[in-house]
């Protein structure tokens, strides 16, 4: 701070607490004429209300004492009164760096006692799924949700309602977030004509129970042959591959009949990024650990 923007906030500090001090010292001392009533005169309502004067109450006046000691004393001890660093020398950025190193001294010995550890058992550990929480909000909820409720417009899938993909063991969710995963639906569009899609499509709503035409899944079922290769011959799916379960009410796009035509005419490709280059083992294990607890009740802290 140079010499005269520190002699400018002294200046306004003691023409502030200055004439603040005179009122507070003179307004009690002050004498105001009264009527024999003890009102000033001023009256309202055509008389009916009338201003009166009395003394501050002697509560008011020592707490209002006591504010301006403590004003004087914060100024003597800390930075404020222009300059002046005060007595004890406080900065914001040393409290900054003193209150950084003792987070870091408590979360390096959290991280410490989970490294290498099974992600089953960190999910089991309330402080460290905390972590994990919000490390899933700063890097997986733009695609994700921040509750991890997924998003059927990206292809990011539900991670808390027990249906996986690719499987939803510690170790697997471990390596869906370190390596990634890319998940591809081929297109049938080129093969099969509108006709055989909505008839394919009507097939596989037919194996979850879903509102659809028997007549046209007839037709359709010797098709999904082609489709089996991948979700299998019922349909339930195949986590080697990420191939979805097709039995099941959850789906990853939606499951109306317009969107699986359009899911089987175009294909889809979902890309799920890796996540080793920016985030560390431990970090992982703790996004890992978080999101493996929200959908085993079992691993509930």
């Amino acid at each position: 701070m140079t010499p005269f923007w520190s002699a400018w906030i002294m200046f306004l500090i003691v023409l502030n607490l200055g004439i603040t001090l005179f009122l507070f010292l003179w307004g009690p001392r002050v004498k105001i004429p009264v009527l024999p009533d003890g009102t000033t005169g001023h009256v309202w309502a055509h008389g009916v209300l009338r201003e009166g004067m009395h003394k501050l109450p002697l509560w008011w006046l020592l707490f209002s004492g006591a504010m301006f000691a403590v004003g004087f004393v914060y100024l003597y001890l800390y930075p404020g009164f222009g300059a002046s660093k005060g007595v004890l020398g406080w900065t914001s950025h040393q409290q900054l760096a003193d209150d950084t190193a003792a987070n870091a001294a408590k979360l390096d010995s959290l991280l410490a006692s989970l490294a290498g550890a099974p992600v089953e058992s960190i999910a089991r550990n309330a402080e460290a799924t905390r972590i994990g929480q919000r490390l899933f909000i700063d890097n997986c909820a733009a695609c994700h949700g921040r509750e991890g409720h997924g998003n059927a417009l990206l292809g990011a899938p539900n991670l808390v309602d027990g249906d996986w993909l690719y499987g939803g063991d510690g170790a697997t969710i471990l390596a869906s977030i370190e390596d990634g995963r890319g998940g591809t639906m081929p297109p049938f569009g080129g093969s099969l004509d509108k006709a055989a899609i909505e008839n394919v499509a009507n097939y596989v709503l037919s194996l979850s129970g879903a509102d659809h035409s028997p007549a046209k899944a007839k037709l359709g079922a010797p098709q999904f042959a082609v489709c089996a290769a991948c979700h299998g011959p019922t349909g339930s799916g195949n986590p080697a591959l990420g191939a979805p379960n097709l039995t099941d009410t959850i789906w990853l796009y939606g499951g109306d009949l317009a969107t699986i035509e359009q899911t089987i005419r175009d294909g889809r490709h979902g890309v799920m990024p890796a996540w080793r280059s920016r985030l560390s083992d431990t970090d992982v294990r703790l996004v890992a650990a978080w999101v493996y607890a929200q959908s085993h009740a079992d691993a509930t802290p």
